[in-house]
């Protein structure tokens, strides 16, 4: 599925030079490089605060945390995601409410959204939406910009998997009120380890979210609330800083590669138009009002199962993101949903397939991707 040594071979010098750095100045938390960071990447999603941590998870927690989003809350989501979406709004005590996905992007579907929220009693203190953007495709913010109107509402990123990805020429990170990224590794920006970062154009968010990830505390050792630690390492904001000179053009061969991938398809005759298969594979929708920047190529596939086996004996890599909906996992059963709640979410856990995609993947190799995929169809 993925190649980490490919990418390490080409900046090995300057990652080494970058960690050598941190260790020479012996400033290990929040050090020069985490500032840098933080500043580049507010820069480039065009907002103004920037603030790192721990992982992708614990900005999801420090996002919602800075926005005062506690017991007695309710947040709106999707069920077709990974676990931390919901587990984050869990952790702050509020309650994960769910809406079922587009089958087209399996972006949370706002017109589902809607529904959703007009069915709720009164009494019910919906105070956000956390859209992700899955597999590095911005969910449709043009409908949810005017659910956040209609409904009184915060809007909340999850942009884990979509950093460089964008909704009508504006950065993923800017959308919302706030917006959080995961750098875990297999990510398009990766560090080498856990690392994440949430950003806002809200100053008063920002003052919060820099104050909760260092347990509760501006002034050292004097705690205003129980926070958290989830400093971001040195470490990785140096490693982080190396590799952002490279994302956009690491992005655009993620793109390159999809296409690529679309062609061969087409070429051996094994495209879909409908939006579920039965014979023939479902490439990836790209919405045009973004840019897609394919953290994940996803198709839909029909035995799915048995395809993954196929693929798996000769040699080539597959994932599934993901095979059991939020709504239906042993530790969300408290919510409240049974099977049937959200039909796409469940259909597309049965037919989702990802295939290898990252910047040096070479043409050959997705030759032998397709092919093989061609002989099990055949």
């Amino acid at each position: 599925m993925l190649d980490f040594s490919r990418q390490y071979e080409q900046i090995s010098v300057e990652i080494l030079a970058a960690i050598e750095r941190v260790c020479t100045g012996q400033h290990f938390i929040l050090g020069e490089e985490v500032q840098q960071f933080e500043a580049a990447v507010a820069s480039l999603c065009r907002v103004a605060h920037g603030i790192g941590c721990a992982s992708g998870t614990d900005a999801l927690w420090l996002a919602m945390a800075a926005a005062e989003i506690g017991p007695g809350d309710t947040v709106l989501t999707t069920p077709f995601t990974f676990f931390s979406t919901v587990s984050s709004i869990v952790r702050t005590g509020a309650r994960p409410l769910l809406a079922d996905i587009d089958p087209k992007t399996y972006n949370l579907d706002p017109t589902q959204a809607a529904a959703t929220l007009v069915g709720l009693p009164k009494r019910s203190r919906v105070r956000a939406i956390l859209p992700v953007h899955l597999y590095g495709q911005c969910a449709d913010w043009d409908a949810f910009a005017q659910l956040k109107k209609e409904f009184e509402v915060l809007l909340v990123e999850d942009a884990a998997q979509a950093f460089g990805a964008k909704w009508n020429n504006r950065p993923a990170g800017s959308l919302g009120d706030l917006a959080t990224f995961s750098f875990y590794p297999t990510k398009n920006l990766s560090a080498c380890g856990d690392a994440g970062l949430v950003t806002t154009g809200n100053a008063h968010f920002a003052d919060r979210a820099r104050m909760m990830r260092a347990h509760g505390m501006r002034e050292r050792y004097f705690h205003e609330e129980i926070g958290w630690n989830s400093r971001l390492d040195t470490l990785q904001a140096a490693v982080l800083l190396v590799k952002l000179r490279y994302i956009e053009r690491w992005n655009q061969q993620r793109q390159e590669r999809a296409r690529t991938y679309a062609d061969l398809f087409q070429q051996q005759g094994l495209v879909e138009a409908a939006v579920y298969p039965s014979h023939g594979v479902v490439l990836p929708y790209v919405d045009p009002r973004g840019t897609h920047v394919f953290h994940q190529y996803v198709i839909r596939a029909p035995r799915r199962d048995a395809l993954r086996a196929f693929l798996a004996e000769r040699g080539i890599g597959s994932e599934i993101y993901y095979p059991l909906p939020l709504h239906l996992q042993q530790c969300f059963q408290n919510l409240g949903y049974a099977e049937g709640a959200f039909p796409e979410s469940e259909r597309a856990a049965k037919e989702v397939l990802a295939l290898p995609i990252f910047p040096e993947l070479t043409q050959e190799e997705q030759e032998r991707v397709v092919a093989a995929i061609a002989a099990f169809l055949s």
